[in-house]
């Protein structure tokens, strides 16, 4: 065996028994726009941007760990998913999660690969029965045949500590609002957090800018010539930059990046590129 197969044995092995959590891999920001006024095809005036009941936070981006590439899913209430459960304890226990909260084995969370933050997940191991209510706030396990990283404490409820895996299912209940930093855990208060949560994880906030212009005339033609073009609409953003005063014509409504970027690649428009706000 050879230095180089060793290595990635070794590696291997290592990623297996420690876990699979992703400290030291940061979240990406957001690009922010300035000011924050459009212009819309239905209306003949400036006007904000309209408010959406979504959550946003820096850890939604896309991220790579080793060489692959992870975007995180639109998902509603109610989605399921299977898959094999692992934990992890006391090696992290203490160290900062992907969303910048710190580790504590004894709280009731886990890490997926891409739900949004703050997703409320239910999770049943399939071998007993036993279920557990966690709060999504790290990004793993990346190991290819799991599906989510439980807390210690998590694992326990569902007895699969001394088995270290299990086959589970995930059900999605709701979404827990901006700054939460703790998981609901009796009844009352899972439905006092998600009362007013919203039933689908939608990232629309994602647009495509397809042209830039210094008068607004051009911006009108290019904004109207495209409106609705395959279902999406066309906004302009008056934006001030160091040239001067500029109007801005995006594509907008994609509802995640991977979305945005499968779009783009159909190469439709030019120079066109992604943008997104807060």
């Amino acid at each position: 065996m050879n230095k180089k197969t060793s290595l990635y044995l070794l590696v291997s092995l290592t990623m297996v028994f420690a876990g699979c959590s992703t400290r030291g891999y940061g979240a990406y920001r957001s690009t922010n726009f300035s000011p924050a006024q459009t212009y819309s095809s239905d209306s003949n005036n400036y006007h904000s941007s309209p408010s959406r009941k979504t959550y946003s936070h820096p850890t939604m981006r896309p991220y790579v760990v080793r060489g692959i590439k992870y975007y995180p899913s639109v998902v509603s209430v109610g989605d399921n998913f299977n898959g094999t459960a692992s934990w992890y304890g006391p090696n992290f226990h203490g160290k900062l999660t992907s969303n910048g909260e710190t580790y504590n084995m004894w709280d009731m969370t886990a890490a997926h690969k891409t739900l949004p933050m703050n997703t409320i997940v239910k999770v049943t191991n399939r071998r007993n029965g036993k279920t557990t209510v966690v709060r999504v706030n790290d990004r793993g396990p990346f190991v290819d045949n799991r599906i989510i990283d439980l807390s210690k404490a998590a694992a326990s409820k569902i007895n699969m500590i001394g088995t270290g895996t299990a086959p589970v299912t995930l059900e999605v209940l709701g979404f827990a609002g901006k700054g939460t930093k703790r998981t609901p855990v009796t009844k009352q208060e899972l439905d006092k957090e998600l009362k007013n949560s919203p039933k689908i994880m939608d990232m629309d906030n994602f647009s495509l800018q397809i042209g830039s212009f210094s008068k607004i005339e051009g911006a009108l033609k290019t904004q109207e010539k495209f409106d609705n073009t395959d279902g999406y609409h066309t906004i302009i953003k008056d934006v001030q930059t160091q040239k001067g005063r500029m109007f801005k014509v995006v594509l907008s409504g994609f509802k995640s990046e991977q979305e945005a970027r499968d779009y783009k690649a159909l190469g439709k428009f030019q120079h066109a590129f992604i943008l997104r706000e807060d």
